[in-house]
Order: structure tokens, then C-alpha cells, then sequence
């Protein structure tokens, strides 16, 4: 039976992944007069690390098996495992010959064995989970848990806590973007006509204040519990939900914080502030448990738009400067980047499915029993 799997998408945002993190930082493309795949048949390196053959070996295992269940929950034949044997190889054939061309980059044989076999090993861990019937228990608690147009929603909830990785000015203040958006369009518009359309900000910006900064702390908690909200069969689900999105939020500001500035401070951000605005988006969500769908919708675009004006009026935290450098010059060079644009883009993005999802003719919008 076919069924339309949040697989896909996964599978296409993580391979975005694989090919980011193998061709960071994308400058300094130069052709050296070799052939693309020399490197095939070129010596083995005499040089690597345990961590080159993790990163390599596993690191192409989720794309194999998140390939496989798509293919699975799809329907497809028998045939379908060549395909998800022969993509992530292709895949990384391909960006092994592209890094001939950046200087910061060496391809290699070994890494491009690695990789495929990394993806033979995903796939075959989604083919013995769909032997032992994981696949079949997924399909069953997904149908028991989430509504059946549950699909874009649950991808944005995957990726929420990856976007809260990178540092924040504000904690879980994603889409905090104006200043980059500003000076990014000053640097493209210098000495052209349309620089005087740009809404340059010339007078200083006023830190929110601790009450107004709690207020969006919870406002920035309530947009995903709010969309996981709308896609949960009953009231209690929805608080077994709400418990886990706020160990997922505690989890990954504490990891954020310690990669960072170390272990020690992991849970540095926990501020008063930070307390106040946990705890009234905690009561928050209780009082909503019994919202209707479209309206739970309604309230995150509500939320989204209110937390991106109030995080885009105020200036950075005068720690988030630091904060930054450790990230784009220590050992997070390869991952800042990533990790940032989803932080930067996933509050917009929700804002487009809310969008959609209110725009659609509302089906099963009563409350959960």
C-alpha cells in the first residue's frame, strides 16, 4: 500500500546536508588540469584520522535509510533497492569530484568507499527494522498519534531543535535576521541607485526589556507546540507532546550552550528571563490543550509574527558577537553555517504552512477527544 511518507523531504533536506558539509566553504573554485576522476584509482591516502573515517562512514548512513523507508512507505517494488544502493553513491561520486575544484578540499577514494559503504549500511538497517515490523508499528502509532495530513508540519518539528544549535541572541529566538538582511543589501546595493530604497536603521535599537524578552521567549516555545498542536488526535497526547518539545527546547539550548563556551556552561542561558518565559509558555500550552486545530494554527501565526518583530527590533546580546566567533572560526566551521540558515529560516517557514494550512478547506478542525 502506498502511503506518502515525511521520509522524502527528510531524506532531500539531509543529502542538502551531505553536499553542504563536503563543499563548505564554496569559494576559490579553480580547474587544476587533472581528470575529475583521478582520484579513483589514485593511491590510498597515506594520512587519516578516526574522525575522517566516522565522519564518512556515517555520515551517509541516515541518507540510506531514510531513502529506504520512503521507498518503503511508498510502495515500491522490489527494484527500489538499487535505487536507494545507487543514489547516495552517486551522490557522493559527485561531490568528491566537484572538491577537484576547491583548494580547502581533497577528494579521495576512501572517502567515497566510506560513504557508499555508510549508505549500504543504512539501508540495511531500515530493511531489518521493516523485517522485525518497524516499519508497520511507525505506520500504526503514526496513524494513533498525528492527523492524516500530517506531513510538512512533522518535518518543521524534526528540524526545530537542529535550528536551535547555533547561538542565539534571545533563547529559542529564531529569525532574527533584519541586521544581516540589512547590511547583506547595503554590500549588494553599494554604489548603485537602489542603495537609497534600503530601509537603513539609523538610530540606535533599545535592548527589549526582561519582561518584554520573556514574553518572547514564549511566544518563540509556543509556535511549534502549537503546530505539533494541530496535528495530535487527543488532549493527551498533546501534553505528552508538550513535555516532550520542552525537554527537546531544554536539550538543545544546554548542547548549544556547550559547544560553545564548554560542558561546564550548558546552562548558562537559563536567566531569569529565560525562567520567566519557559514557565509562561508552559502554562500557556496547558491552557491550549484543548484549542481546535485551525485555531491552534491561527495562534502560531499569531505567535510568529509578534516574536519576529519584537526579535527583529533589538540589537544582539553584547555576548553574541563572541558567541559567533567560536562558532565560524573553531572546529563548528563546516556546521555554522547549516545550522544557521535553519535558524534563520524555519520561523518563515512555518509561517508559510500555517498560511497554507488555515488557507486549506478545514477538515477534522474540531477539538481533540
Amino acid at each position: 500500500m502506498k502511503t506518502r511518507s515525511s521520509a522524502w523531504p527528510l531524506a532531500l533536506l539531509f543529502a542538502g546536508v551531505v553536499v553542504y558539509a563536503s563543499l563548505y566553504p564554496f569559494t576559490g573554485w579553480r580547474v587544476q588540469g587533472v581528470s575529475p576522476l583521478a582520484f579513483l584509482w589514485a593511491p590510498l591516502p597515506q594520512y587519516w584520522t578516526g574522525f575522517d573515517i566516522a565522519s564518512n562512514l556515517l555520515g551517509y548512513a541516515p541518507l540510506g535509510f531514510l531513502l529506504t523507508l520512503a521507498l518503503l512507505r511508498s510502495g515500491w517494488g522490489r527494484w527500489s533497492w538499487c535505487l536507494v544502493l545507487g543514489l547516495p553513491a552517486l551522490l557522493s561520486l559527485a561531490v568528491e569530484t566537484l572538491q577537484n575544484y576547491l583548494p580547502m578540499r581533497v577528494p579521495s577514494n576512501i572517502d567515497f568507499a566510506l560513504n557508499a559503504a555508510g549508505a549500504a549500511a543504512g539501508v540495511a538497517s531500515a530493511w531489518l527494522m521493516e523485517r522485525l515490523g518497524g516499519v508497520r508499528r511507525w505506520t500504526q502509532f503514526r496513524a494513533d498519534w498525528f492527523e492524516p495530513t500530517a506531513h510538512g508540519s512533522l518535518v518543521l518539528l524534526a528540524l526545530w531543535p537542529f535550528a536551535l544549535l547555533y547561538p542565539l541572541s534571545v533563547p529559542f529566538g529564531l529569525g532574527q535576521i533584519w541586521d544581516r538582511l540589512e547590511a547583506g543589501l547595503v554590500l549588494l546595493l553599494d554604489e548603485t541607485p537602489f542603495l537609497a530604497w534600503v530601509p537603513v536603521r539609523l538610530e540606535l535599537l533599545d535592548p527589549l526589556s526582561p519582561l518584554a524578552e520573556a514574553f518572547c521567549i514564549a511566544l518563540c516555545l509556543l509556535s511549534p507546540l502549537l503546530m505539533g498542536f494541530a496535528e495530535m488526535r487527543s488532549v493527551v497526547r498533546r501534553v505528552m507532546f508538550l513535555l516532550m518539545l520542552f525537554l527537546c527546547a531544554f536539550g538543545a539550548a544546554g548542547l548549544s550552550a556547550a559547544l560553545t563556551y564548554g560542558p561546564s556552561h550548558a546552562w548558562a542561558w537559563i536567566n531569569p528571563q529565560a525562567s520567566l518565559g519557559v514557565g509562561m509558555a508552559l502554562l500557556a500550552g496547558l491552557s491550549l490543550l484543548g484549542l481546535p486545530r485551525r485555531l491552534c494554527i491561527v495562534v502560531m501565526l499569531l505567535s510568529l509574527a509578534v516574536s519576529l518583530t519584537l526579535l527583529n527590533r533589538a540589537p544582539d546580546s553584547p555576548y553574541f558577537a563572541q558567541s559567533l566567533e567560536v562558532w565560524e572560526q573553531g572546529r563548528f566551521i563546516r556546521f555554522h553555517g547549516l545550522s544557521q540558515w535553519l535558524g534563520w529560516l524555519w520561523p518563515f517557514a512555518a509561517l508559510l504552512f500555517g498560511l497554507r494550512a488555515v488557507a486549506r478547506t478545514p477538515q477534522a478542525s474540531g477539538r481533540p477527544h
